[in-house]
């Protein structure tokens, strides 16, 4: 029903190899919120943002709702690589399962569309773009605007989502550290 679909190489999209469009998702039952920049050697740029709203109905009309969404953001916009952010457990299980659900699609899909996807923290994406780990959701937002000059952010979960593909951005230039004896 949903068939694993390469995407487009970057190099063929823009005659550059150094140049990486970065898919972000901020995960969410009600609003998962997207976010896509193009990373090039240290600098990024805004592509687009936006959320996918899962409206009413049973979970699995709701996730699939979700599933198309994210899908065609993914045909429009062509990331070559994708970041989701990690689920944190609070003290209400069943909407941890729920959100955990969600999750499970913003991991799916990118991967449907043959995309390596990252995982983060949050703590590690809010210490990323704005240098504290417990950042709350203003400074996050104003973080991402100082560094996608000109954005309009959607909402505060396309903003998390930008900050999630800021922070795969940061992550995937990383040096890869070597163990003794020369293995990765």
């Amino acid at each position: 029903m949903f068939p694993l679909r390469a995407n487009p190489d970057a190099s063929k999209r823009t005659g550059r190899t150094d140049l990486v469009r970065v898919l972000g998702i901020d995960p969410g039952l009600v609003n998962l919120g997207w976010g896509i920049i193009e990373a090039d050697r240290g600098r990024m740029r805004h592509v687009q943002n936006g959320t996918c709203h899962s409206g009413t109905g049973t979970l699995a009309e709701r996730l699939l709702r979700l599933h198309a969404a994210l899908s065609e953001v993914i045909e429009r916009h062509a990331p070559e690589t994708a970041a989701v952010e990690q689920t944190f457990v609070n003290k209400d299980a069943v909407a941890t399962l729920k959100l955990g659900q969600a999750r499970a699609i913003a991991l799916l899909v990118p991967a449907q569309f043959g995309l390596d996807v990252g995982e983060y923290a949050p703590n590690k994406v809010k210490k990323c773009v704005v240098g504290v780990g417990h950042a709350d959701k203003t400074q996050v937002q104003h973080m991402v605007k100082m560094q996608l000059p000109g954005v309009s952010l959607a909402s505060p979960d396309a903003a998390d989502a930008l900050a999630v593909a800021i922070c795969h951005a940061f992550y995937m230039r990383a040096p890869v550290p070597r163990v003794a004896g020369g293995a990765a």
